[in-house]
């Protein structure tokens, strides 16, 4: 345990919505929902104005539509959160060579090893300058927790919500903690904090009462004795920089087993949806798609399956952990289902060969039709290539191009009325207010067809004036943690 606060950990407020709300006048202080528009999509971000009305992160979409039926839905644009996220590590960068970034939006600074803070007043100081340098930046907001730990620098942040400073002065470890539920602990998670409410611990410190040995007899040798040294406020976890992710995963226990098919096919699918979120947030894709499954006798099956490259596409991820229950018996109930994602990369390699499949028999299809081969003058190309195949595709119809261009929120620029965003799409229109991150009062709103020629998807304008984009190769590696 140091003896000044000098690990800071710092927390976007409500980043993905945030950066859209920034980006959009007419959102601002109104609820914003980030995430999977689809029938089994599930958020990833909401803004204060909906979290008032219970809508989190990890939440069902159709149970968010029916908590915050007046919010604005939005589909993510990862590619310039990324970018943003990209200019917050590089600040950070400036005040420690140690930088663990654990996700997009969240990381740790040791602010020892930068020689910029040694007691209170000095990494205060460095805290409330960060705090600024984000604000200027990206015209967003951060929230600092400031201590001598890991753990109680990410308590700090938490109570510094939103765009505040907290620190915790060395040596108040075992009074702050002691009245705080069990599950502020690192590792405490939903079914840890079950298990050890059903033995009569809801508290940090009914946990030091509890005392080391009958922790372990609850909780197993090693998880129990690190519980333990949490609760007493002993953490020495370094601060680590380039900490790589090895996987990215998923998973939930239920209160009573599932017996059902239908249902638990249902979980794994919704799970994967959610793997894949958390998949993208991390700005990495991966090539092997694990299942976990524990059943009612508390035994543990995985199963696993590598594609021939890695891949972020939810469709993808879904179909294999579909295809992976379907070599798992579930005779008996399931208790616990898991879907993750490993051996993850900074990309996805698009699979040209089942893509060219794909658009050939579209193209079969469209000959079949009207009777006729490619049209005069189509592009051909050589042959023995996976593109040799689509040469004859068909176009795509009105609805097809609503679903592939027009996302809810996504960037637009029409040749007469300029940059606006994708309000919503359907029946072969597509609405757009016209608005830029520098305005003041909501934007007009125009209709057109969605096949309007005068209409294109758009990079994202910067938050402020010469900041980031959300331009292709414009953001810079984050690495991201589980």
């Amino acid at each position: 345990m140091r003896a000044a606060p000098t690990i800071l950990h710092l927390d976007m407020d409500a980043f993905f919505a945030a950066v859209e709300q920034a980006s959009k006048p007419s959102l601002r202080g109104k609820p914003v929902v980030v995430g999977g528009l689809g029938p089994r999509g599930v958020v990833a971000t909401a803004s204060y104005e909906a979290r008032r009305f219970g809508v989190h992160s990890a939440m069902p979409m159709a149970q968010a539509r029916r908590l915050a039926p007046h919010a604005a839905y939005l589909v993510p644009r990862f590619a310039f959160y990324r970018a943003i996220s990209g200019q917050v590590m590089g600040l950070l960068g400036r005040l420690s060579p140690l930088v663990e970034p654990l996700s997009l939006d969240e990381a740790f600074v040791d602010l020892e090893a930068g020689g910029l803070a040694d007691d209170s007043a000095s990494a205060r100081a460095v805290g409330e300058r960060l705090r600024a340098e984000i604000r200027a930046t990206t015209g967003l907001t951060g929230s600092v927790g400031l201590a001598g730990s890991k753990m109680l620098a990410k308590i700090a942040s938490e109570e510094a919500k939103p765009d505040g400073l907290v620190l915790f002065e060395p040596g108040t470890e075992r009074a702050l903690l002691a009245p705080r539920s069990v599950r502020i602990v690192p590792g405490v998670g939903p079914a840890t904090g079950d298990h050890l409410r059903r033995a009569g611990i809801t508290t940090v410190a009914e946990v030091v009462e509890a005392g080391e040995d009958e922790l372990v007899r609850i909780l197993g040798r090693a998880h129990g004795t690190s519980l333990y040294r949490m609760a007493l406020g002993h953490d020495d976890r370094p601060v680590v920089a380039e900490r790589d992710a090895k996987s990215v995963s998923v998973e939930d226990t239920f209160d009573i087993d599932l017996h059902d098919r239908l249902r638990i096919r249902l979980e794994v699918e919704r799970l994967a949806e959610r793997c894949v979120a958390r998949l993208r947030a991390a700005g990495h894709s991966g090539r092997t798609i694990v299942l976990k499954v524990r059943r009612y006798d508390f035994s543990t099956l995985t199963r696993s399956e590598t594609l021939r490259g890695p891949t972020d596409d939810p469709l993808v991820v879904r179909e294999a952990a579909e295809r992976l229950l379907d070599l798992v018996d579930t005779t008996g109930g399931v208790r616990l289902l898991g879907v993750g994602v490993s051996g993850l990369a900074d990309y996805t390699q698009e699979d040209l060969f089942a893509q060219a499949e794909a658009e050939a028999e579209a193209a079969a299809g469209a000959e079949a039709v009207t009777g006729a081969g490619a049209p005069e003058g189509a592009p051909r190309a050589a042959e023995g290539t996976a593109g040799a195949a689509v040469a004859a595709a068909a176009p795509a119809t009105a609805t097809e191009t609503a679903t592939r261009r027009w996302a809810p929120g996504h960037d637009v620029r029409h040749a007469v009325l300029g940059a606006g965003w994708v309000q919503g799409s359907g029946l072969g229109r597509v609405t757009v207010r016209f608005e830029e991150p520098g305005g003041t009062a909501p934007g007009r709103v125009r209709t057109f067809a969605v096949d309007d020629p005068e209409l294109e998807p758009a990079d994202p304008l910067p938050l402020v004036p010469g900041g980031a984009t959300g331009a292709e190769g414009s953001a810079p590696a984050v690495l991201a943690g589980e």
